[in-house]
C-alpha cells in the first residue's frame, strides 16, 4: 500500500513539475511591445525592456508568446534570446553576428526564405492561404506613389535583375 500510493505521490509531483520544465527562459536582447495577439497591429499590453528575463510559453512563426513584468502577451522572436540573462560585449556582439547570418543558436549555417523564426516543420506545414494572399495584395501601392515616398526618403532607385526560372535552371544542370 505505501508503495502505490509513493508511486501516485511521485507521479502527481512529475504531472505538475512537466510543464514548468517544459518551459525555456530567455531574456530581452531590446526593447518591443508585448501584443495581444501575434501581429504587428494588435494592441499593445505592455513594454519588454532589454534586459528583461521572460519565460517562453510558445513560438508561432516570427512571434512568441512570453511572460515577463507581469505580462502575458507576444513579442517578436528577434527580440528575445533563449536562455538565462547576464552577458558581456563579446557575446551580445556574436549574438548579433548570429542573427545577421542566420547562424544565430544552432551552431549550423542556416538558409531560408521568409521570416527568421521559421523552422523547417513550419515551412513544411505551411499552406496556401488565399484570404492572406489577398491582404498582402491589398497592402500594394502602384508605382507612382511609391516613387513619391522613394523621393521623400531621398532613396535612390536600383535595378535587381529577376531570378532565371526553375525550368531554366533545371535546364542548365543544375
Amino acid at each position: 500500500m505505501e508503495k502505490c500510493i509513493c508511486i501516485a505521490l511521485s507521479a502527481s509531483i512529475w504531472a505538475f513539475a512537466t510543464p514548468t520544465l517544459a518551459q525555456e527562459q530567455g531574456v530581452a536582447v531590446k526593447l518591443d511591445d508585448i501584443k495581444s495577439e501575434p501581429f504587428k497591429d494588435a494592441k499593445t499590453l505592455g513594454a519588454l525592456r532589454k534586459g528583461d528575463s521572460v519565460t517562453i510559453l510558445k513560438k508561432q512563426g516570427g512571434w512568441m508568446e512570453i511572460k515577463a513584468n507581469q505580462e502575458k502577451g507576444w513579442v517578436r522572436v528577434l527580440s528575445v534570446r533563449k536562455g538565462a540573462g547576464g552577458s558581456n560585449a563579446a557575446a551580445e556582439i556574436g549574438g548579433v553576428a548570429g542573427i545577421a547570418t542566420g547562424r544565430a543558436g544552432t551552431g549550423q549555417v542556416v538558409s531560408t526564405t521568409g521570416v527568421r523564426g521559421l523552422g523547417e516543420e513550419d515551412l513544411k506545414s505551411a499552406k496556401f492561404n488565399e484570404a492572406e494572399l489577398k491582404k498582402a495584395e491589398a497592402a500594394a501601392i502602384a508605382a507612382d506613389e511609391a516613387k513619391q515616398f522613394a523621393a521623400k526618403g531621398a532613396l535612390d532607385a536600383r535595378q535587381v535583375n529577376w531570378l532565371p526560372s526553375t525550368k531554366t535552371i533545371a535546364s542548365e544542370g543544375r
